[in-house]
This record gives C-alpha cells, sequence and structure tokens, in this order.
C-alpha cells in the first residue's frame, strides 16, 4: 500500500501547497491530497492555504510536483451535493475537478453529501436529486477516465443502506468510494463492518483517528470532521483502523492512505506517519513508493 497525506493537516499552519510538497519529499511521502478551488481566493492567493485553485496550469504544477517526487493520489472537490444547490453549484465544480485532475495525471476525483439532511427535501428525493447529479458527473469522469469516488462524509453517505443505494444506482466503473475511517466512526458505524460493506468498491482511504474526549461529546451526534486533532494511534479509533488496514490487506488493496490529521507544523503528522508505517509493518503490508 502507499502513503499519502491530505494537506488539510496544514490548513491550520498556513503553510501553501509548495510547502506540503517540500514536507513530503522530506519525509520521503510520495503521494498527496488537496482540496480544489473554483475561483480567487485572497488567502490561497497570499500563499497561506494549501490548497490548488482550478486556475493553475495543471501541466506546469505537475512539472513542479515532479522535482519533489510527490504525485496526487486524489483531488478533492467534496461540495455537497445532497443540498439544494448541489446541481447548481456542486455538479459543475465537481466536472471541472474531473477535467483539472485528468490533465495532471489524477486518478481520482472526491466527493459527497451534507453533513445535515437538506431542509425542506425528503431523504427519497434528495437521493433521487443526488443519483441525477452523479448521472450527470459520470459522463465526464468516463470521458477522462477519472474515478469518482463517494466519501462517506455526511448525513446519506455514513448511511451504509444509503451509501450502498448510491453505490449501486450506476455500473459506471468510474463510481467508486472513498472509505474514511475517522468519519464512519464520529457517525456511530463501526469502520471495520461498513468496510466490509464496500470492500469491492474502495479506491482510497483516508486514515483518520478520533481523540476520546471528540468521541464521547458527539460520536452518533455527527456525521463527518474535517481533520482529527489526535494522532494516528493515538485516538479511540486506533483499533478500528488497524482492523480496516488488515481487511484492505486481505483484499489485495495496494492504494494510497491518504492521513487526515492536524499537523501542528509537521510534529503532529510526523507521529502519524511513524504510527502508520509502524502498523503497516506489523500487519506484514509492504509501503509501495
Amino acid at each position: 500500500m502507499k502513503i499519502g497525506f491530505h494537506t488539510d493537516a496544514f490548513n491550520s499552519a498556513y503553510w501553501s501547497f509548495e510547502k506540503c510538497l517540500e514536507w513530503a519529499k522530506k519525509n520521503e511521502v510520495h503521494y498527496i491530497e488537496c482540496g480544489l478551488l473554483d475561483g480567487v481566493s485572497w488567502i490561497h492567493g497570499l500563499g497561506y492555504q494549501p490548497h490548488v485553485a482550478l486556475y493553475e496550469d495543471p501541466a506546469l504544477l505537475r512539472r513542479k510536483m515532479d522535482k519533489y517526487g510527490v504525485r496526487f493520489s486524489q483531488v478533492d472537490a467534496a461540495y455537497p451535493l445532497s443540498q439544494e444547490d448541489g446541481p447548481l453549484r456542486g455538479v459543475p465544480y465537481v466536472m471541472k475537478s474531473i477535467a483539472w485532475a485528468a490533465q495532471i495525471g489524477c486518478p481520482c476525483v472526491d466527493t459527497t453529501d451534507g453533513l445535515h439532511a437538506p431542509e425542506g427535501i425528503k431523504d427519497k428525493d434528495a437521493m433521487a436529486m443526488m443519483k441525477r447529479s452523479y448521472q450527470q458527473i459520470l459522463k465526464v469522469a468516463e470521458a477522462h477516465q477519472v474515478v469518482v469516488n463517494i466519501e462517506p462524509h455526511g448525513y446519506f453517505t455514513t448511511n451504509p443502506d444509503m451509501m450502498a443505494e448510491m453505490q449501486a444506482f450506476s455500473d459506471s466503473p468510474y463510481l467508486r468510494m472513498n472509505m474514511d475511517t475517522g468519519n464512519t466512526y464520529i457517525a456511530g458505524q463501526d469502520p471495520a463492518q461498513f468496510l466490509k460493506k464496500f470492500i469491492k468498491r474502495v479506491s482510497h482511504v483516508h486514515v483518520k483517528d478520533v481523540s476520546e474526549s471528540l468521541a464521547k461529546a458527539v460520536r452518533g451526534g455527527m456525521t463527518g470532521i474535517a481533520v482529527s486533532h489526535c494522532s494516528l494511534g493515538e485516538g479511540v479509533n486506533a483499533g478500528n483502523i488497524k482492523q480496516c488496514l488488515g481487511l484492505l490487506r486481505d483484499a489485495g488493496y495496494s492504494g494510497v492512505l491518504s492521513m487526515e490529521c492536524e499537523g501542528a507544523s509537521g510534529p503532529m503528522i510526523e507521529k502519524s506517519l511513524a504510527w502508520l508505517r509502524g502498523t503497516l509493518k506489523d500487519l506484514g503490508i509492504a509501503e509501495a513508493k
């Protein structure tokens, strides 16, 4: 399996994307994931945000990334498609992200639903709306041969029955799932059981622990967390992560394990990296470069 990280780890440090590339090279991590920005942001333009804008030329950025020995495992276009404005704002955003990802050689684009049920819309109607949105999105994904992942992160997608319905509505090989160990846990699910149900659909994995205090406060009452504020292995989800890694090993998964945790300007995510590398070794899983 390959190890990567989401640049969300350095949101609080106000790092630029290139500084994240420097960290990756220093720590011999060759896969990176970031959010895509559709438009101009002052904080991004000033170099204080570790994500990438769609106006940045993908060929030039790839040339820069090659110098650091880093490539994209996935780009994040997770506008909540279940919300009322999902078809208006989310669908074109995801479509543009797919075309951009294809140009830079990124294999996957991450998508999801909203954290809460959309106000004034029945569940069945919101599900039907999402399916129509994904039908449009998949036409572009198939044309560019880029996988569209649905991440368990919101009201619908952390419900295994609803996720199963979303995964089953299309037979496109470009509709897959991004497993998230932290979101499934915080939503009150058993991450290993959730993964078992969808393991044949998984093309990318977010590895996220959960602090004991956060779990006590909100588990079962939230459907996702942006980033974990504890290192991998130091939270109450560590045992579940190990189970998930074992399941992925046994299923022959050879994709990326993308760490999602607070970086604290480096030290915290470095602890996570050490734990993940040690755990892979204990489980007999080779780290691919």
